[in-house]
């Protein structure tokens, strides 16, 4: 019984012996094709993961010659990164310039991490604008640790629980965020660099758009849409969130609703996209600010960020704008904030072309320190790009 249950295990169904010998020896080729082609691909995945790890070792190797923090590493892996794409790149290639900037960079930030362990803190929740610039500027590589406040992101970085934060300082439609100069008006906190992220906001539902009856969103986005929101869903309530993603995942719970958000909140979510890029200006960009401990060193394409009060008198601010003008200094930023208890009183935040390091900038900032109440040199860093 034993020799017939083996012997019949061994033979094909005859649907199966049929379907086989049916096959064109022109399938068969394609088969055979195939199998070699995926042969190649894994020989090369092979060859691509040893040369990562070439990579690393080479990578170790330079921040015991070159120490540094990880945000100066990262911020010169990113330029070097964004070089060699554009010179590889050519016209008819196969990959994108953006594409190659982005796996380069992924590897860099994998490298990285072999040298040292990188946290970083951002406004959460996950696929939230914050978390985004975060993934761009420090890469995948790096461990993210979302918080739920700009406060505790500045608290992370206070207490070493994180290396650096990211938080938003300035949007191009609706100016300096407020929550971040706040922080930075009661707290001394150092920035290390900046990262430039496109903020494409994009309506989400399950739910067809003429039937949508609440969107949600945090209250910056929301007003990032205002005019695109009152043409298309006039009669539609606009409903405050604390992140786009706790938007997002309202909206995939809830018939009716809609969230506005992000294209990989969508993803997260499995939302569907019922329009795309509905913020009422398509250049609109959100920089965020690096905070850490590090001073970059000069690269001769930096900014500096400085905080000052001025006496409150006639003329005073007028003539500490006049050291920039004589230190032919430019201004890429200003920014007044009001001085909490003291009214009709400013501290102002201003962004100049240079590093304190160089002669021009430092004694610009001696001469500003002799005039103004307060002053708290911010941090200089590397410019970013889009």
């Amino acid at each position: 019984m034993a020799k017939s249950s083996k012997t019949a295990s061994s033979v094909k169904p005859l649907s199966q012996a049929r379907s086989a010998s049916a096959k064109s020896p022109q399938a068969k080729a394609g088969e055979l094709a195939a199998a070699d082609i995926r042969r190649q691909i894994d020989e090369l995945d092979r060859q691509l993961l040893n040369i990562a790890e070439e990579r690393c070792t080479l990578v170790q190797s330079l921040a015991k010659v070159e120490p540094s923090g990880a945000v100066s590493r990262m911020s010169i892996a990113s330029e070097n990164v964004n070089r060699v794409a554009i010179k590889a790149s050519r016209i008819k290639d196969k990959i994108h310039s953006d594409q190659k900037q982005s796996i380069l960079r992924h590897v860099a930030s994998v490298c990285l991490a072999t040298v040292q362990k990188t946290r970083v803190a951002f406004l959460g929740p996950e696929h939230s604008y914050s978390h985004l610039a975060a993934i761009k500027f420090f890469g995948e590589g790096a461990t993210f640790a979302p918080v739920t406040t700009i406060a505790a992101v500045f608290d992370s970085v206070s207490r070493n629980e994180a290396i650096a934060g990211i938080v938003p300082i300035e949007n191009s439609t609706d100016g300096g965020i407020v929550d971040t100069l706040s922080m930075f008006v009661r707290r001394k906190m150092h920035v290390c660099g900046e990262v430039l992220v496109p903020i494409h906001h994009n309506l989400l539902s399950r739910t067809p758009r003429h039937q949508i009856t609440e969107i949600y969103s945090k209250p910056q986005a929301l007003s990032q849409c205002r005019n695109w929101l009152s043409n298309h869903l006039p009669n539609a309530r606009l409903i405050d969130m604390s992140s786009t993603t706790a938007a997002a995942r309202l909206a995939a719970d809830r018939p009716g609703a809609a969230a506005v958000a992000s294209i990989e909140a969508a993803r997260e979510f499995s939302l569907d996209v019922v329009d795309a890029n509905i913020e009422d200006n398509p250049n609109n960009v959100t920089r965020f600010a690096v905070l850490g401990r590090e001073q970059p060193a000069p690269t001769k394409e930096d900014k500096t960020a400085i905080l000052f009060q001025v006496c409150h008198e006639p003329g005073a601010l007028a003539d500490a704008m006049t050291i920039f003008k004589k230190a032919k200094l430019n201004l890429t930023w200003i920014e007044s904030f009001p001085i909490p208890e003291r009214r009709s009183e400013y501290v102002f935040f201003i962004e100049l072309t240079g590093h304190q390091e160089e002669k021009n900038v430092a004694d610009a900032i001696v001469a500003l320190t002799k005039r103004s109440e307060r002053l708290d040199v911010l941090g200089s860093y590397p410019r970013a790009e889009l």
